[in-house]
C-alpha cells in the first residue's frame, strides 16, 4: 500500500526507541512463540500483519503471532512524557495490556501482589490516524510518522467478530513489509 516514513523520539523514549530499533535490525532477541527459542539477528517486524486496523483512529502491529496476544517474551518500562501528547494523527506508540481502568483512571492491579499493572509494551505499536487524547499517559508515544499510507490502511474492510478475538483484523492481510532504520543529522 505504500511506504510509512517516521521520526523516532529518542530523547523522550530512549528505552522504547532502543527497543523499537534492535527488534527492527535484529539486534535484540526475541522469543519465538512457536518454538520458545531465542532468536537474535532476525529482523522482529519484517512480514507482520497489522492485526488490528480501526478506520479513524489507528493501526497496529508488532505481533508474531498476528492475534493481538503475542510478543518477544519482555516487557519494556512504560515512557510517558509530558511533552508527547496522542494530540494529532500520524504518533508511533506503544500498544500493552491497558494497565488502566477506565471506569476508574487507576492502573489495574495483580490480583496474587496487588501490585500496580503497568510496563507491559513490548513489540506491538501503532499509528494514529486521528486525535487521540485518552491515550495520554496510558501509551509511550515514541515517534511521528506521515499519515498519507498509515490513512489508507486504515480504510480497509475489517472482520466483526469479537467472540473469535478478530474484531478489527483486516479481511485481506496487510503486511508490514519491512522496517529500515536510518539515523539522521
Amino acid at each position: 500500500m505504500g511506504k510509512i516514513t517516521c521520526e523516532l523520539y529518542e530523547k523522550q523514549a530512549p528505552l522504547t526507541v532502543a527497543n523499537f530499533v534492535g527488534l527492527a535490525r535484529g539486534t535484540r532477541p526475541a522469543q519465538d512463540p512457536k518454538t520458545k527459542k531465542w532468536d537474535k539477528g532476525k529482523k522482529y517486524f519484517d512480514g507482520m500483519l497489522f492485526h488490528r486496523v480501526i478506520e479513524g483512529f489507528m493501526l497496529q502491529t508488532g505481533d508474531p503471532t498476528g492475534t493481538g496476544t503475542g510478543g518477544p517474551n519482555y516487557f519494556v518500562l512504560d515512557e510517558f512524557d509530558p511533552s508527547l501528547r496522542h494530540n494529532s494523527a500520524g504518533l508511533l506508540s506503544m500498544a500493552n495490556r491497558n494497565p488502566v481502568d477506565p471506569k476508574t483512571k487507576t492502573l489495574y492491579k495483580d490480583p496474587k501482589t496487588g501490585q500496580p499493572l503497568g510496563n507491559t509494551g513490548s513489540s506491538q505499536f501503532f499509528v494514529t490516524v486521528a486525535k487521540t487524547p485518552h491515550l495520554d499517559d496510558r501509551h509511550t508515544v515514541f515517534g511521528k510518522c506521515d499519515t498519507k499510507v498509515a490513512t489508507k490502511i486504515s480504510k480497509v474492510e475489517v472482520t466483526t467478530n469479537p467472540a473469535l478475538r478478530l474484531d478489527h483484523r483486516p479481511k485481506e492481510d496487510v503486511h508490514l513489509r519491512s522496517v529500515k532504520i536510518e539515523r539522521r543529522k
